[in-house]
């Protein structure tokens, strides 16, 4: 009789449900619950009550509802009995932090706190904290915090610290009711056991936890704000586990909710992107993982831990228990084609798709494959959202350099899936300039699906070959081969995570090689990109910075 596993995916929109065969690693059924209440960025739902701008909240139980919805239909889309399920588990959004009492209760879901924003869920796009980031990057800088260098030099508005001292500086009677600070992940297995423990991927990336040393001392939270004095032994508190390790087990009331049978193991939560580094088959050193979307999420694994500039973090058990995990990324990559698509393509474009049946970007992607690398004579910037690695600086912007009155919306179009190829390119390089090797490149994520000039591409701007991998459902089944691992093999899973990979990773890998005559022309363009990256970004001209600032003050004015 065979066995399945779920991997529940909780996304910003929605939140997924995926069952999958233990064996073979086939999705039997898969189903999509979307919150009722997204993500809260204007009025707390239900009240009048005007939110700040830069704003991200949402509503936990729209969370429990994905458990009692997704679920049971994937379940019965499947065909799979509750009795052949052996194993669930969870990724997650981070940093996505709520404040609860010390039973799992979200403050938010009090009478007494259902109006205070502060005692919603943070989610990860929660960017109200940067006064708070700034202090925290000040201070670790004139102490020269250790931990610092291990996360690029700069800690992020998104993370764990940041959104914990704007809830204090804001809302000090919410920190103070709040016997927990809770990441997403963690809170929802927590529902599911009645065990808390913390996943090391979401406090290593986002929590400035690493392994042997803990989180940052008490001497650094007492000098950041007296009241973050005993943080680590109280609000933090909490074992702290690889992902994938069982948590426990699932309770009754959870089953209820799930039409499943209470005892089944619990692995520990992971967050999203980085469940998709097994989900892609990838367990070992050397294959570097990118998540297309609107943005990239670069993952690579290495025995040894390097200082690499500009990185979001490297930490040991972060993605894979026995290896440390890097993350680096890039802020703009789907979104810069679709704010040109949306807002600077002629309507001749948008008229022909129409006519000939496709998308505006398919009839762009098959113009734009026809041009040979060089010849539209364009060199763009992939900084429409700022630089995440290696320059970590989000008040930089995109640049085009070249066009005419001759240049065409293909060629541009090319231009930017060469731009965030080239940006790529450096996120290699820092990372093997600073000892983690890159053998090969494995995509995965929307684009890696729709998009195979932008994959041809990028083969042949690294001169690496380019795997496409997996499905749109990478995450959640990474996810559910850490279930598959907190079962354990005498249940019908695995003894570790890399054998669960092994086996339940599809078969299938499409292979693009780069063209050699394109890395040449490439390389020429690349340098040329260096140059512009050094020249705008290095603080030799600033005037991406200077526009920026007064635009600000006019915005003022107004």
């Amino acid at each position: 009789m065979s066995k399945f596993v779920l991997g529940l995916d909780f996304g910003t929109e929605s939140g997924r449900a995926l069952v999958v065969d233990v064996a073979t690693g086939q999705i039997v059924g898969t189903a999509v619950h979307r919150y009722a209440d997204g993500v809260i960025d204007e009025h707390l739902p239900g009240t009048s009550i005007t939110l700040e701008p830069d704003t991200a909240l949402q509503n936990p139980t729209d969370y429990i509802e994905t458990l009692q919805r997704a679920v049971p239909a994937a379940l019965k889309q499947g065909g799979v009995r509750a009795d052949d399920v052996i194993g669930i588990g969870v990724d997650f959004t981070a940093c996505t932090i709520l404040p609860t009492r010390a039973d799992g209760t979200p403050l938010c879901l009090l009478d007494e706190w259902k109006t205070h924003p502060h005692a919603w869920v943070k989610l990860w796009k929660h960017h109200a904290a940067q006064p708070e980031a700034d202090r925290i990057n000040a201070l670790a800088r004139e102490r020269n915090e250790p931990w610092l260098a291990l996360y690029g030099g700069i800690v992020s508005s998104e993370w764990y610290h940041s959104k914990t001292l704007q809830i204090l500086n804001d809302a000090p009677e919410i920190y103070r009711a709040a016997d927990k600070i809770v990441e997403g992940g963690d809170w929802i297995v927590w529902q599911m056991t009645d065990a808390l423990k913390r996943n090391a991927c979401a406090a290593g990336y986002k929590a400035l936890w690493q392994k042997g040393l803990g989180y940052p001392s008490h001497d650094f939270l007492r000098a950041l704000d007296p009241r973050l004095d005993r943080l680590n032994e109280t609000k933090l508190a909490g074992e702290i586990v690889a992902p994938g390790t069982r948590v426990g087990w699932l309770t009754e009331r959870a089953a209820r909710w799930m039409n499943l049978r209470a005892g089944l193991a619990v692995a520990a939560a992971t967050i999203d992107a980085h469940a998709a580094v097994p989900g892609t088959g990838v367990t070992e050193p050397g294959r570097m993982v990118l998540i297309l979307g609107t943005s990239t999420c670069h993952m690579i694994l290495d025995r040894a831990q390097h200082l690499v500039p500009g990185i979001s973090g490297v930490v040991e058990d972060g993605i894979l228990p026995g290896l440390f995990g890097y993350e680096a990324g890039q802020v703009g990559v789907g979104d810069i084609f679709e704010w040109f698509v949306e807002h600077n393509l002629a309507a001749w474009y948008k008229h022909e798709a129409e006519t000939r049946g496709t998308s505006p970007y398919q009839l762009l992607e098959e113009e734009a494959a026809k041009l040979e690398p060089g010849e539209s004579g364009l060199l763009a910037l992939d900084w429409w959202n700022g630089c995440r690695t290696p320059l970590v600086d989000a008040n930089l912007s995109g640049l085009i350099v070249g066009m005419t009155l001759g240049t065409r919306a293909p060629e541009i179009y090319r231009a930017l899936i060469e731009a965030t190829a080239f940006g790529t390119q450096i996120i290699i390089e820092a990372f093997e300039q600073n000892g983690v090797a890159v053998k090969e490149l494995v995509a995965c994520g929307g684009l890696a699906e729709r998009n195979k000039l932008l994959l041809r591409i990028y083969a042949d701007v690294t001169g690496r070959e380019f795997i496409e991998a997996g499905s749109g459902y990478t995450s959640a089944l990474g996810a559910a081969m850490l279930g598959a691992y907190a079962a354990g093999g005498a249940a019908g899973g695995y003894a570790s995570v890399t054998e669960a990979a092994r086996r339940m990773f599809p078969a299938q890998r499409v292979s693009h090689k780069p063209n050699a005559m394109s890395h040449a022309t490439y390389q020429k363009l690349f340098a040329e990109y260096r140059r512009l990256h050094e020249y705008f970004g290095r603080g030799e001209n600033d005037v991406m910075k200077r526009l920026r600032a007064l635009r600000n003050e006019i915005a003022q004015k107004g």
